[in-house]
């Protein structure tokens, strides 16, 4: 065997085939012409990759502002929402109250008018004084009036007196 010429032994399964082998000296240097197309195949190879992990990237921002973008659009709805029953609940207290106030100052002013209706009937009610004469009368309140009727006897003759006050309500 020369000294220049790289020899290795092999082996067959069965070590039966005992052969010297040479191995290239050129082997392990890279071959000039073929060297610029392998830089250009690693290169495009390597670009390849990038743009892959980038796409990748691009693709996973791309689902977080979408997810995003729909929680925010969730939170507003229901801020919204809020808003909305908040304003509804307290426009129906305003008119709850509101309807309160009126109801309570007409009842008000219905139990000032009964209760006048009533003193006046009790103290004129078979009041019979001899030199000046008798009152009687009657009343009746309907839902926006009261229909007042009286009934004066005098010594020169009968007085009756009807009147409707209307009552004051809100429609």
């Amino acid at each position: 065997m020369a000294e220049d010429v790289n020899t290795v032994e092999t082996q067959t399964v069965d070590g039966a085939d005992k052969k010297a082998r040479q191995i290239p000296r050129n082997q392990n240097k890279p071959s000039t012409s073929n060297n610029q197309e392998v830089i250009k195949i690693q290169a495009w190879w390597r670009g390849t990759l990038v743009r892959r992990t980038l796409l990748h990237a691009v693709i996973r921002a791309l689902i977080i502002q979408r997810w995003w973008k729909y929680i925010l659009t969730k939170l507003m709805e229901r801020r919204r929402r809020t808003a909305l029953e908040t304003f509804t609940r307290k426009e129906w207290a305003a008119v709850k109250l509101q309807s309160w106030v009126r109801m309570w100052r007409i009842r008000r002013r219905y139990c000032r008018l009964l209760n006048a209706v009533r003193i006046i009937q009790a103290y004129w009610r078979c009041h019979s004084c001899a030199s000046q004469g008798f009152i009687k009368g009657q009343y009746r309140v309907t839902a926006n009036q009261l229909h007042l009727e009286l009934e004066i006897l005098l010594g020169s003759g009968p007085c009756i007196v009807t009147e409707c006050i209307p009552l004051p309500i809100k429609q």
